[in-house]
């Protein structure tokens, strides 16, 4: 790593680490029961959630609406495919809404805690960072008639490899996409290891940035063996970027929630009603059903319940959403990015 290298990643941490160290002092607020929450926030009715300001005077109530979703994929992408609803939410909520493209998780969840970001998607695994150290309140997921939907982990390998099972991949290059997501990163360090490969011990995990990069990664050659959400494939072979009948999948896991949608805990409750309902009465047009295998609305979740299964995975992969492990990962993206810059201008042509 050169020097400006060097230097580049703590500068990149400490853009979201001073926030959430800062917030230490902010404990001033009586809380009788805070759980897992940050010291800004406080859960009296033991929601797991943060409940919205008890003085009024701290109520958000914003002419702009910031919304943002998850940068499973290429940011750009989902501002078109979101378009639909993002129109549809400032008529109905009467308020401008901007999309905010954001490159990362942790960029993501640090925008909603410092007041920039008012509604978003959160993947499935960051959204307890969200939850936890953000404010964050789910309420909804994408889905049907029937209820949310679901995703699995798929572990892919080229169809062409000699791959048949994860144990044949130890000492192999193995892709996981971002330390806090689920089924790229934690859900592997849990459900890998009863399966013959343990990460860390039989492979050190490669950070890929997303799921579409480590698709891409294993079709390129770039990784043996990548463990991708089934909905991120999905809607990759879909739109014609990858072809099913290139890969073998090796191993599916059991199904987990797709990506939540949450509003900030300090916005005004009536506009966070507001907003909820405008969510919930939403049809998706053909463009949004196919992008998102077929679902057509936002359905009602809480993350107590619907997210239980991916606190479990979070507790027993060793990554409790709390500040400590945020701010560990949150210093391995920033050095997994300054590792790709530089990758990138060594491979840039000379003038």
């Amino acid at each position: 790593m050169t020097p400006a290298v060097r230097w580049l990643v703590p500068a990149a941490v400490l853009a979201f680490a001073v926030p959430m160290l800062a917030s230490g002092s902010a404990a001033a607020q009586d809380c009788r029961n805070r759980g897992q929450l940050d010291t800004l926030y406080c859960d009296e009715n033991n929601d797991l959630v943060a409940d919205a300001p008890t003085d009024p005077r701290k109520w958000k109530d914003p002419g702009t609406l910031v919304f943002a979703y998850t940068p499973v994929e290429d940011p750009a992408v989902y501002q078109n495919v979101f378009k639909p609803f993002t129109d549809y939410l400032a008529q109905c909520t009467s308020k401008r809404v901007i999309y905010y493209p954001v490159q990362s998780n942790t960029a993501e969840i640090e925008a909603m805690r410092s007041g920039r970001l008012h509604v978003a998607g959160f993947s499935t695994g960051p959204t307890g960072f969200a939850v936890n150290l953000a404010g964050a309140v789910p309420f909804g997921a994408k889905g049907t008639a029937n209820g949310p939907q679901g995703y699995h982990l798929l572990s892919l390998v080229k169809k062409s490899s000699p791959y048949q099972k994860l144990s044949d991949l130890k000492g192999k290059r193995v892709a996981h996409t971002a330390p806090s997501s689920n089924s790229g990163h934690l859900a592997p360090l849990v459900l890998y290891p009863p399966e013959g490969l343990k990460p860390n011990e039989d492979y050190r995990p490669l950070m890929s940035g997303g799921h579409d990069k480590s698709a891409l990664g294993v079709l390129s050659g770039d990784y043996d063996m990548a463990g991708v959400a089934s909905d991120v494939f999905e809607r990759m072979v879909a739109r014609g970027t990858l072809k099913l009948d290139d890969f073998r999948i090796i191993f599916k896991s059991p199904v987990f929630p797709t990506s939540s949608f949450a509003y900030a805990y300090d916005l005004k409750p009536e506009l966070a009603t507001k907003i909820t309902d405008c969510f919930f009465a939403f049809r998706f047009p053909d463009s949004m059903q196919k992008e998102f295998n077929g679902d057509d609305r936002f359905v009602p979740i809480t993350y107590k319940e619907t997210w239980k299964v991916v606190r479990e995975i979070a507790e027993g992969s060793g990554t409790p959403y709390n500040k400590n492990a945020y701010e560990a990962e949150g210093k391995r993206e920033a050095e997994a990015l300054a590792k790709k810059q530089q990758e990138q201008q060594k491979q840039a042509p000379r003038p």
